[in-house]
């Protein structure tokens, strides 16, 4: 009997320490990723990032949504399109 007792006792123990150190790590591993995070690029003077901006500004005084799906060849394109209707839109 005395033997189950502290099986149960270590094994309860045992549990309970890797529930511990299995929540620690993600809690002290989070701020290293926030370091790798770059800065948005500077598409203000990009002209397909004024075209999204003028039309983003358009569609929030009509209050209209993102109908206007444009497609780009170029990813940097399209990315500085969508951050210029994004602005647009939100300011």
């Amino acid at each position: 009997m005395k033997l189950y007792v502290k099986r149960s006792i270590w094994t309860v123990a045992l549990a309970v320490g890797i529930g511990i150190a299995g929540g620690v790590p993600p809690a002290v591993a989070a701020p290293f990723f926030q370091q790798d995070q770059r800065p948005a690029p500077d598409y203000s003077h990009n002209k397909t990032y004024q075209q999204g901006q003028r039309e983003g500004q358009a569609d929030r005084a009509k209050n209209l949504d993102h109908s206007k799906k444009r497609h780009f060849k170029k990813d940097d394109d399209q990315s500085a399109y969508e951050a210029g209707y994004q602005k647009g839109r939100n300011n």
